[in-house]
């Protein structure tokens, strides 16, 4: 649940990023009053928290996958 929850978190950031990117506009900026606001930064940091969750699930496949094999 919590790896679902992350990669949820992690999308939502990065459409974020890509809306900076495109448009040039920061919806958690525009949503808090500023990024620099406490909210804004708490967002940006569970985001990021999410993402580094998020690397964790490319290890953790492969490994998962393995040891299914070797039960067969």
């Amino acid at each position: 649940m919590l790896d679902r929850i992350a990669l949820i978190i992690a999308i939502i950031g990065g459409l974020n990023w890509g809306s900076i990117g495109l448009f040039k506009f920061d919806l958690v900026a525009w949503i808090c009053g500023g990024a620099g606001t406490l909210a804004a930064r708490i967002i940006y940091t569970v985001v990021g928290l999410a993402a580094i969750w998020c690397i964790s699930l490319l290890f953790r496949e492969s490994n998962e996958s393995v040891q299914n094999y070797s039960r067969e």
